[in-house]
């Protein structure tokens, strides 16, 4: 909130400040966490090299302000993750719908997110990421795969998307900013 007092009238002016919704991106190397932000930010694809750490961007939406922490996924980074919890709102899982063989990591990975306290707040978009491949999984059966439905205490929703081609992303932002009204 602004105040602003001028001297011989007491003029005084309430504007808030909007309010920022912490975000991490999170999910496997190579499942399209980077393309996936910048796709977000720019509407186009860029080229980008593995995360080491993480990237940092704020995207605005419908004037709802995210700031997204896009986490590098590599095996020896997951460890980490929890150092990016603090107040966050929302965690961004990319899934690559290609990926079978890993898909039981990720699931690993998100039940262990969601049992970690700082994160006992946060709502869950599950992005199924390279729906244009062929042979992906449909985001049916990833959800079915992640036993989403038993997820109880967290906001969830999955999403189809094409980090390539930025169909599917908007919906996500959509839901996303839906639930930050909520907040």
């Amino acid at each position: 909130m602004v105040v602003v007092f001028c001297f011989n009238t007491c003029l005084m002016y309430f504007a808030p400040w909007p309010t920022e919704h912490k975000v991490i991106i999170v999910g496997l190397d190579n499942a399209g966490k980077t393309t996936i932000l910048y796709q977000f930010l720019m509407k186009e694809v860029v080229h980008t090299s593995p995360t080491i750490g993480s990237n940092v961007e704020e995207i605005v939406v419908k004037n709802t302000h995210f700031l997204m922490w896009d986490i590098g996924g590599q095996e020896s980074l997951r460890a980490s993750w929890n150092t990016y919890y603090s107040n966050t709102e929302f965690i961004i899982l990319v899934v690559d719908s290609t990926d079978r063989e890993r898909l039981a990591i990720s699931k690993e990975e998100l039940y262990r997110m969601l049992a970690h306290e700082d994160l006992r707040k946060a709502a869950v978009l599950i992005f199924a990421n390279k729906q244009d491949m062929k042979g992906c999984m449909s985001a049916a059966e990833i959800s079915k795969y992640l036993t989403l439905s038993a997820i109880k205490d967290h906001p969830w929703h999955i999403q189809s998307c094409c980090a390539l081609t930025g169909e599917g992303l908007g919906q996500g932002l959509e839901w996303m900013t839906s639930r930050a009204g909520l907040r």
